[in-house]
């Protein structure tokens, strides 16, 4: 809406150009409002998730331990929110040579784009398989969450070799903090086309609203519950 408001500015004039300016001044407050309640909730909420997950946190840590070496939490820089780069924290699902064995099975890249995913990867551990289908791998983001890093919804945060293949279109993803859930992960997941996914994030970002979180997050639970697209 505000880039469509600025190209009306850039042709208009007098009265006209007047009740653009104010139009325009207006939806920033509005956006300004809405993201100021969204922190609010991404911080309640993220404490409170934080605070309910810490028995699952232990029982998986050592489940985790108990199925193959290796440390229990992967960490991995990610591009944020306007291309600042943070640590974000996961169960490990994978073997502690995932990313050796990566260039061997590059080839069998079944997610296209500029992302990797395999339906039968064979560097995913018995117990990561099962996080992964649950999507309790995604369970430590929270601290993220926590710590202002992410937002509760939003697209999901890309690691840095993904956006430097991004096109100009690809990087308006980069406009609005990444999110433990997006729009793409509840109709569909890693079943969706890299574009699709672009196109459906953008579309998020368009329109977000608490609302919008809010129904988002009402659709994960039987997303994560059925599974659908999740390896």
């Amino acid at each position: 809406m505000i880039s469509t408001l600025e190209k009306h500015l850039q042709s208009s004039t007098g009265k006209h150009r007047a009740r653009l300016l104010a139009k325009k001044w207006a939806w920033l407050v509005v956006i300004g409002g809405s993201r100021a309640v969204k922190q609010v909730f991404d911080l309640v909420g993220g404490c409170v998730l934080l605070l309910a997950s810490l028995p699952v946190f232990a029982l998986l840590a050592a489940v985790i331990k108990l199925d193959s070496p290796g440390p229990v939490l992967f960490n991995q820089i990610r591009v944020g929110r306007n291309g600042r780069l943070f640590t974000m924290y996961k169960f490990r699902t994978m073997r502690t040579d995932a990313e050796k064995l990566k260039e061997q099975l590059i080839k069998h890249n079944e997610a296209g784009g500029v992302i990797f995913k395999m339906k039968r990867d064979p560097r995913i551990t018995r117990v990561g398989r099962i996080l992964r289908k649950l999507s309790l791998d995604e369970l430590p983001q929270v601290i993220n969450v926590v710590r202002g890093e992410m937002s509760i919804v939003g697209p999901r945060p890309p690691v840095p070799s993904e956006v430097a293949e991004y096109t100009p279109a690809d990087r308006r993803r980069l406009e609005a903090r990444p999110g433990l859930t997006c729009l793409w992960q509840v109709s569909g997941r890693s079943d969706i086309p890299f574009e699709r996914q672009v196109s459906l994030d953008v579309e998020y970002i368009e329109t977000r609203s608490l609302w919008q979180d809010l129904v988002i997050l009402a659709r994960t639970v039987p997303a994560v519950l059925l599974g659908k697209g999740a390896y």
